[in-house]
């Protein structure tokens, strides 16, 4: 970049395309919620059949195109604020260096170099120092033999001159650096020109956001810093603090952060985890559909099997080595695009059966993969549930545990007097893989205590309005350890808890787990093996559960057999599950605890 571009130029213009571009950013995220919200909502409830079902997926693509256009406009608007940002911080470099030449009597070339006049005191033979002409210098040795050559001239404008021509070149360097690194990003934010937003698509926005964010770093860091590891009161308060334009920026370049704040609003991070889903989905879709076209040809072989016994003959078909390699790992990496798809699927599946919209709290595929999915806005629910799945869980399985809380949010709809609901499946935490090599280790439970508390306390400081919503903390098996373990440590936020299949929660009695006296319900079916591995497990050296009589739980009627069926429509222990949830919990009928000793002879 010249003197004369950078001179003509007017940084404010790119800030203005970038609120144009915001601009668009908005309307097609209204666009988006409308189709969501509204017109698709309506047409599940009101359109039945196969073609209706056609009609609404269509609807549901259009919406996913206008979630493309408002990611892909975000990044944009993002992208011309950070140049705007730096060709400002150059332009003020060029200003200031053209004042003070101009204050000292400098001539400032069409090059960029200096001209000073000649000044300065006479010499013993009555000549006056001479003028000269000298260039901007940038590398800071060059720079800096630079002035001392100017400090010891009798001429004390060749200093000035060369301070002047310095940060001319200063501010040139910056001007062409900005516009060589923004250039070629901005030219990959253009889409494609076809009317389908692929899954390569949606790869290629991940990698344009991870472009913007690296490069605009320094315009981002000129922005209120987020606090570090802030509390959720802390999050709430910073966000608050945001311009719109801020919050913008915010949710282009650092979805992945802004969506896992505690504190924030419900809209707010179901925002930014559902462009990581889209993102995080199109880059794992993308590398399994390259997969599929790697599909080993022919996938079966046939093999002449001999009965050993009889010596009859017969030709099978048998998967070659090369597709029983190639399937081991499709099946691997179609596991956590599974459970995106089902994530996926509950987004669009608002107003089906009455379903509310789905706000999607929490959201990675790292390792086996965090998700935190909520039916209904939990800010602004007059009774919320928080449910914490146990042993197994992963990304991969989500859909089960999602269905568990739809088939709650139904039951507790029914009884809630026309208050709200919000059911919130809490897959936050690295739980166990397995029962018996891995739920008797204690440190899953500890480890993911603190990030549930976080979350516990972000409901309460991201809610709308000043009424406080009726909390219920609901685990199963492994997850009641982890409930029990946030416990221990800390603060729940709840006002009940129930407690499902429970092998132990970490302490020995309800009083301990931070909920009004007579607030802690427990749940153990027939069948259930785990609560016994609980109280026998460990060589005998067991642990007091919340089935056994000096635990002091309410213990609920329970009328599913086995240890996952506490969930299953149509069941007793659901419709007690529903009243504990909206604050009912003296309708629930109980049992007498169970005697453990009973069947000891």
């Amino acid at each position: 970049m010249d003197l004369a571009t950078l001179k003509a130029l007017k940084p404010a213009e790119y800030s203005e395309a970038a609120d144009g571009y915001r601009s668009t950013a908005k309307m097609a995220s209204a666009a988006k919620d409308d189709i969501e919200h509204r017109i698709a909502v309506a047409m599940r409830t009101q359109l039945k059949g196969k073609a209706a079902e056609e009609a609404v997926g269509q609807v549901a693509l259009v919406g996913q195109n206008f979630h493309y256009i408002q990611t892909q406009c975000g990044l944009i608007g993002t992208a011309l604020e950070a140049f705007s940002y730096e060709l400002e911080a150059a332009k003020r470099k060029l200003d200031t260096a053209l004042a003070h030449a101009r204050t000292a009597g400098l001539t400032v070339n069409p090059d960029g170099s200096v001209t000073y006049p000649a000044g300065g005191e006479k010499s013993e033979d009555g000549k006056t120092p001479p003028g000269g002409t000298v260039n901007g210098l940038t590398d800071g040795t060059a720079s800096a033999v630079g002035r001392q050559a100017a400090n010891f001239d009798p001429n004390p404008k060749h200093r000035l001159a060369q301070d002047c021509a310095d940060l001319i070149a200063s501010a040139l360097k910056d001007a062409t650096e900005a516009d060589e690194k923004w250039a070629p990003k901005l030219r990959a934010l253009k889409a494609d020109d076809d009317l389908t937003v692929s899954a390569e698509d949606w790869a290629d926005t991940s990698s344009d956001t991870k472009g913007v964010s690296t490069a605009g770093e320094e315009y981002l860091n000129s922005l209120p810093r987020p606090p570090k590891d802030g509390s959720p009161e802390e999050n709430a308060t910073w966000w608050r603090g945001l311009s719109e334009e801020q919050r913008w920026s915010y949710l282009a370049a650092y979805a992945g952060t802004i969506g896992w704040m505690d504190g924030l609003p419900a809209d707010v991070r179901d925002e930014a985890n559902r462009t990581v889903l889209a993102e995080t989905h199109g880059a794992a879709q993308a590398e399994l559909n390259s997969l599929l076209a790697k599909e080993p040809k022919p996938a079966y072989t046939e093999r002449e099997i001999i009965n050993a016994q009889t010596g009859e003959r017969w030709t099978a078909k048998v998967p070659t080595e090369e597709w029983r390699a190639w399937n081991e790992q499709y099946q691997e990496m179609k596991k956590p695009v599974d459970g995106m798809n089902a994530i996926q699927s509950r987004i669009e599946a608002a107003g089906k059966n009455g379903l509310p919209e789905a706000y999607l709290l929490g959201f990675s595929a790292e390792n086996d993969g965090r998700a935190i999915v909520a039916n209904g806005n939990p800010g602004t629910a007059d009774h919320t549930a928080v449910y914490v799945p146990g042993t197994e869980s992963d990304l991969a399985g989500i859909a089960g545990d999602m269905d568990r809380m739809e088939n709650l949010w139904r039951k507790a709809n029914d009884e809630a007097d026309g208050g709200s609901v919000s059911t919130i499946t809490w897959l936050g935490y690295d739980a166990p893989d397995a029962v018996a090599k891995d739920a008797p280790f204690e440190h899953y439970a500890y480890d993911g205590a603190p990030a549930f508390r976080n979350f516990m306390d972000g409901l309460e400081a991201s809610r709308v309005g000043d009424t406080p919503s009726h909390t219920t903390v609901i685990a199963h098996s492994y997850g009641t350890t982890l409930v029990g373990a946030a416990a221990e440590t800390g603060r729940l936020h709840a006002d009940d808890v129930i407690l499902a299949g429970s092998p132990g929660v970490k302490v020995s009695r309800a009083d301990e787990l931070d909920v009004p006296a007579g607030h802690v319900w427990n749940a153990e079916a027939d069948g259930d093996v785990v609560p016994d591995i609980g109280r026998w497990g460990h060589g005998g050296d067991g642990f007091v559960i919340p089935s056994d009589p000096g635990f002091g739980a309410n213990q609920m009627t329970v009328d599913s057999e086995g240890h996952s069926d506490y969930w299953k429509q149509d069941k007793q222990i659901l419709e007690n599950q529903a009243l504990v949830v909206v604050g009912k919990g003296d309708d629930v009928p109980l049992n007498p605890p169970p005697n453990p000793w009973a069947h000891v002879k």
